[in-house]
């Protein structure tokens, strides 16, 4: 390093500060002498590296029960040589090179044991080899991620549940069945009682047929029994409803929405503004939320002859690129979704014809569509072969127009739910690995059919809809996330009785100070003072004890009621003729008058009455037809 340059530099920097009018720059660079320190990190590694060999030939040359202790003492000279390096590394501050190795916690304790060394059992380390490869199986099993150690029920109602819906994010659930009601749940609102936090009939006296978030969640799209589809905002206000269409044009293209009853819709996956409808009209449309008026695309399946076929279901690809729908006749028809006019993909014997197909569903990775029958059958098929479907499972009762079918979230199960008839047995939900299409797992749901089924991607939880009423949803407490984990721990909220104890307080500012009443500042405290007032708060009357007081009867029960049973409703004289009823007590009467007569009995004269002529007694005689007329 050159000296002189270095003091000429320390020349200008005073020169520098002295112009300035401070004493100096701060604190100066702190220097290193890298010769030295690669020269003492060399000697440290030979020294070190001598060390070792010295320990391995001792080891090598000591005797049997020498060489029991050997590996103590070596861990013993390891130690204290790791020791020595980190004094030696902390106390030379200046040292440049990598950080001598970390301490082992589990090193340390083997090293302060005294004793032979513990022999190799190759036993168990094959059984934790063993166990290892049974866990990588259970891991690749998809049967073993299938959540279903738990479960909670929403009570819906009493008619099937036929719409459910979870929003992206998984916290909250909608649902809507037969009995026109569409509830909002929220997991992280509800307890343990698990109760809905609103309820609405956003389509008056129509059966919900579909609900669905939108990507973003901010939006349900409702299609119910009517003609007309309704887009709700996250708490449940109208937002958008589509536009009828004329029932008198033939053609439905030239119609501005649907004419006849709606049976299912969806969001666009990629489109937060767009979603589409199916309709009994034989048309399936797309629809803009910002344009009410009108729709932007109809696509209109056709049979073999060219007749118009009603579409039962639709639902988008993946990619949002192909619009899928399921027809009255077994058909499966894909368009694209910017040509309108011819399919895709056609297949016309997809299912028995005339079978209703309840539900499409697309896989996560676009390539395998799953079509759920009413011929009670699941196929699925490979969209880049769209002839024959790929597997086929049958005996699935389907006795509803939605019953679902979905994939895992891990794409290798095919999950759908079966019907049954009242009393006959219970609903199930049946799962199928997907390449081999074996059921390999099912769930006894409620003594009802299984309609609807979401298995969630983000909660890896499980929503069932039976046609009881009831909404299913299982979990599980390591695999799954949030959701129905978030209410299941919170304890029930005491409901809060309303007590109607304190007077309405009237406002009367332009009142006379004299008559004017004090304002409530403490409503607590007035409902305190309330309740020790007996009239105020309604106190029921304590039980009468001995004979009775107040007007109040004790016998016979302490009530009035009671009283009157025993002393009238069982007297035995019969008073259905009243003029009998007043004679029986007309000698006791005159004999012992009690009312008027005692009360003229000093000032009454003595009555005098005329005594019979001989006249009378001649008219008496004469017959009753000379008898002359007064």
């Amino acid at each position: 390093m050159d000296t002189s340059s270095t003091e000429g530099n320390m020349d200008t920097d005073g020169d520098i500060s002295s112009v300035m009018g401070f004493s100096g720059f701060g604190k100066k660079a702190r220097t290193f002498d890298l010769g030295s320190i690669f020269e003492e990190t060399r000697r440290t590694a030979i020294e070190r590296s001598r060390h070792t060999l010295d320990v391995r030939q001792k080891e090598m040359g000591a005797s049997g029960e020498c060489s029991s202790h050997a590996p103590v003492q070596k861990d013993t000279e390891k130690k204290a040589s790791r020791k020595e390096d980190v004094d030696s590394s902390s106390s030379d501050s200046e040292l440049v090179g990598p950080m001598p190795p970390r301490k082992d916690s589990n090193q340390e304790e083997d090293h302060d044991l005294v004793g032979p060394p513990v022999p190799f059992d190759y036993e168990a380390t094959q059984s934790d080899s063993e166990d290892d490869e049974e866990d990588e199986d259970d891991d690749d099993n998809p049967v073993k991620k299938i959540p279903d150690s738990h479960e909670i029920t929403l009570v819906h109602g009493t008619k099937v549940v036929s719409a459910m819906a979870l929003d992206p994010s998984g916290a909250r659930l909608v649902t809507g069945g037969y009995d026109f009601d569409v509830r909002f749940w929220d997991f992280a609102g509800m307890d343990r009682a698990l109760n809905s936090f609103r309820t609405i009939q956003p389509c008056d006296c129509h059966q919900i047929r579909a609900l669905q978030y939108s990507i973003t969640g901010d939006r349900i799209l409702v299609v119910s029994g009517n003609a007309q589809a309704k887009v709700l905002d996250r708490d449940g206000f109208n937002k958008m409803e589509c536009i009828k269409g004329d029932q008198y044009i033939v053609d439905m293209v030239n119609t501005k929405g649907h004419t006849a009853m709606l049976n299912d819709g969806c969001w666009h996956p990629k489109m937060k503004e767009e979603f589409m409808t199916c309709s009994n009209d034989g048309t399936v449309r797309t629809w803009d939320v910002n344009s009410e008026k009108n729709h932007k695309c109809v696509f209109k399946p056709r049979s073999v002859q060219g007749k118009k076929v009603t579409p039962t279901c639709c639902t988008y690809s993946r990619d949002g690129k192909l619009i899928a729908a399921g027809c009255q006749d077994g058909t499966i028809q894909i368009w694209d979704r910017n040509l309108s006019v011819h399919t895709k993909f056609h297949c016309r014997q997809a299912h028995s014809s005339g079978s209703d197909i309840s539900r499409l569903s697309f896989s996560y990775d676009g390539t395998v569509l799953a079509s759920r029958g009413g011929d009670d059958t699941l196929k699925i098929w490979d969209i880049r072969n769209f002839r024959k479907p790929l597997h086929m499972a049958d005996g699935l009762t389907n006795y509803f127009a939605m019953t679902d079918c979905c994939f895992s979230p891990d794409d290798q199960l095919v999950v759908t739910g079966t019907s049954v008839k009242k009393d006959e047995g219970n609903g199930k939900l049946v799962f199928f690995d997907r390449k081999t299409f074996k059921q390999v797992y099912e769930i006894e749901v409620t003594n009802g059919s299984v309609v609807r089924c979401l298995w969630h991607p983000k909660l890896n939880q499980i929503m069932v809809g039976t046609a009881n009423g009831q909404v299913k949803v299982y979990y599980d407490p390591i695999k799954s996330h949030r959701g129905a984990k978030l209410c299941v721990v919170k304890s029930k909220i005491k409901e809060k009785h309303a007590e109607a104890l304190t007077q309405e307080y009237v406002i009367t500012p332009h009142a006379l100070p004299m008559f004017r009443e004090a304002r409530q500042r403490s409503t607590r405290k007035q409902l305190e003072k309330d309740r020790l007032d007996p009239k105020k708060s309604r106190k029921p009357e304590p039980p009468v004890s001995g004979p009775g007081r107040g007007g109040r009867v004790a016998a016979h029960g302490g009530t009035l009621s009671s009283f009157i049973v025993k002393n009238i409703a069982l007297d035995k004289t019969d008073d259905s003729n009243a003029r009998e009823a007043i004679l029986r007590h007309a000698k006791e009467a005159s004999e012992n008058p009690y009312w008027v007569a005692p009360a003229y009995k000093k000032t009454q004269p003595n009555p005098v009455f005329a005594e019979d002529s001989e006249e009378d007694e001649e008219a008496e005689k004469e017959p009753e037809w000379k008898k002359r007329k007064i």
